[in-house]
């Protein structure tokens, strides 16, 4: 397999931004029906955000470990630590797929005005 390229931080944060972008729409009220597909794309049980930021989280850690000055700090093993305990709930997520699927099955109503206090 060869070597994938390095994304830039430009790209990093084109992804970001693309999240925030959804996270904007979400705030808009938009159907349930019109987010499900979204979601279900970001929340993919193999490949979904949830998985990704896992693998990378696991991957920053192993980088750190391996890199790190020996012997290695306590701090450095708490970051290390903070990383992989991070991998793991971000990695837990993704039963959230299912959640999405089970909620395809139920009918919703189309968005109406929001509600007054």
């Amino acid at each position: 397999m060869p070597n994938p390229s390095t994304p830039s931080s430009d790209q990093i944060a084109q992804a970001t931004a693309t999240l925030t972008q959804f996270k904007e729409y979400l705030r808009t009220n938009p159907p349930v029906a019109d987010i499900l597909p979204l979601l279900a794309r970001l929340l993919d049980e193999d490949t979904g955000v949830p998985i990704l930021l896992g693998d990378v989280l696991r991957s920053a850690a192993r980088l750190v470990s391996h890199q790190a000055a020996i012997p290695k700090t306590d701090e450095i093993r708490l970051i290390i630590d903070g990383l992989r305990d991070a991998a793991q709930e971000a990695t837990d997520w993704h039963v959230l797929h299912w959640d999405v699927q089970r909620l395809s099955g139920h009918a919703f109503e189309p968005a109406g005005p929001p509600a007054t206090s």
